[in-house]
């Protein structure tokens, strides 16, 4: 299987793009590992940390096959794990930003939330769809996302899990800018 993830070291930026767009980049397990190691192995000369995704898609969210086969037991440990990971990218030094290239669903809108700026393109698309699944994020979007939209904003996306475009997601205040290429406004940030 191929590597979930392309990172790459831009002088004072490290880029971290999710690469299974046919799979709609989900955080499997497999991204997951690659993204703890990448956090926690940032080189001095790195000042921003920049997330963003391929084809359109930005992350889906944990891998469903996977949460299907998990036991209640097991249940636990891997809400705990992608939770830790979201705190760990929201405590960095570096400044973090979600370049948003198009959907931006569950655990991926929890990966966006914990970043400390969020850049979407036009076509991005944002949703919570848990209720629908049967499921609610355990990976920190339930506390992060009432912080930054306000309650009433963030009870409609988690109970309709109906997806919002960017100008709502502006209008709302879930990201900071509209960008054509949010990836190319993200590096021309200063840290």
């Amino acid at each position: 299987m191929s590597n979930p993830l392309r990172i790459e070291d831009r002088g004072n930026a490290l880029i971290i793009c999710f690469d299974r767009s046919k799979q709609r980049n989900p955080l499997s397990s497999r991204a997951i590992d690659t993204l703890e190691v990448a956090v926690s192995k940032l080189g001095a000369h790195i000042e921003k940390v920049i997330f963003t995704g391929t084809d359109g898609v930005f992350a889906s969210g944990a891998d469903l096959n996977e949460i299907e086969q998990l036991t209640p037991e097991a249940a636990p440990a891997f809400s705990r794990r992608g939770q830790h990971l979201m705190e760990r990218i929201a405590e960095l030094p570096q400044r973090t930003i979600a370049a948003v290239n198009g959907l931006c669903y569950g655990g991926g809108l929890d990966l966006a939330l914990a970043c400390d700026r969020r850049i979407a393109s036009p076509n991005a698309v944002f949703c919570h769809p848990g209720a629908g699944l049967g499921i609610i994020t355990g990976w920190g979007g339930t506390q992060r996302l009432p912080r930054l939209i306000g309650q009433a904003n963030a009870l409609e996306m988690f109970f309709t899990g109906t997806p919002i475009d960017a100008a709502r997601a502006y209008k709302i205040g879930l990201i900071d800018e509209i960008d054509d290429d949010p990836l190319v406004r993200a590096l021309e940030q200063g840290a």
